[in-house]
């Protein structure tokens, strides 16, 4: 079975050559000194991973890795090539849903094979890139896996600004006399989940662009070093704010816990303090209700003493209550 291409493209010292082709001219391009092959992968099956696991001498934990799921972002050192695993991000704020779109990438000395799970993963942006700066393609590999990785982090930065601004608008409701909605607790809810994914997501991917400097380091001194350092700084920034992000929603429903503990403690105040209002004009009422004789019993000043005190003793309780801030 032939391998299913979704987009080709053939670089000949560092200038694009070919695109298209067909997969029976990739062992020719890759047998070339001077030649760099990119070639992409949609949902293959393993039939179709088998062609490129002979032309590249791919190694079958790699390509196991390739046919699984939800695996965590990394990056392998295998002999001859390295396996790259990375996630793109999208977000809906309406619903608070974040949706994570797997891709793999197979990289070697002069041929790169990204690895699709659907068409969510957008790779005309990532070509969009290799065509923005065509004057780094001398750079071969190097330069395709930079536009791959800022692709992959650029799309991460977008998704926590996004709900960045999700959270500031929680923080200015934060206060507000009105209760949150059902809508409005279940898109915190979706929020927070999202949030706990997308961390799952970008922690990893500071070891992964790390690993292209530390160790028998892939980008040493040379041109392309700043330009990886850039990714490396985007990955940090979204790191160190998806953490700030957890903490600070965690802290947001932990002071909506508490205000809404104090709104049902002030209400509990307020009626109780009624009331003990209502009760006290109740029992002045009720003792002048016997069929008794008592002071005052039929005369004009028992009814006008009883009016009096109950109007009095109230007046007291309030004021009493008004100033402990009960009411």
């Amino acid at each position: 079975m032939l391998v299913v291409m979704t987009r080709t493209r053939l670089y000949r010292h560092g200038k694009l050559e070919a695109e298209g082709f067909p997969i029976e001219e990739v062992s020719d391009h890759i047998a070339e000194p001077d030649s760099v092959v990119w070639f992409d992968l949609c949902a293959p099956e393993r039939e179709d991973l088998q062609a490129i696991t002979e032309e590249l001498s791919l190694h079958e934990l790699a390509v196991e890795d390739v046919l699984q799921h939800n695996l965590r972002p990394k990056l392998d050192r295998y002999e001859g090539f390295l396996f790259l695993n990375a996630y793109a991000v999208t977000y809906d704020e309406k619903s608070g849903r974040l949706e994570t779109i797997e891709a793999s990438a197979f990289i070697t000395k002069n041929a790169l094979v990204t690895v699709r799970k659907d068409e969510r993963f957008r790779i005309d942006e990532v070509v969009k890139r290799w065509d923005a700066t065509p004057g780094l393609a001398e750079h071969g590999v190097l330069f395709l896996v930079y536009g791959l990785l800022d692709y992959v982090v650029d799309g991460h930065l977008d998704v926590v600004q996004e709900m960045d601004e999700q959270v500031e608008a929680l923080e200015d409701t934060l206060f507000s006399e009105t209760m949150p909605t059902r809508d409005e607790q279940r898109r915190t809810f979706e929020m927070r989940k999202s949030l706990v994914t997308f961390r799952r997501v970008v922690l990893p991917m500071r070891e992964v662009v790390d690993s292209f400097f530390r160790g028998d380091a892939i980008v040493r001194e040379g041109p392309m070093l700043p330009y990886y350092q850039d990714v490396y700084d985007h990955v940090l920034r979204a790191t160190e704010w998806t953490e700030s992000l957890r903490d600070l929603l965690g802290n947001i429903r932990e002071a909506h816990l508490s205000m809404q503990s104090n709104k049902l403690n002030l209400i509990m105040k307020r009626v109780t303090s009624w009331a003990a209002i209502i009760a006290v004009p109740t029992m002045i009422t009720g003792f002048y209700g016997q069929n008794v004789p008592y002071p005052g019993y039929g005369q004009s000043w028992g009814f006008w003493a009883s009016t009096l005190l109950t109007v009095g003793v109230s007046i007291l309780l309030y004021r009493a209550f008004r100033k402990r801030d009960w009411m």
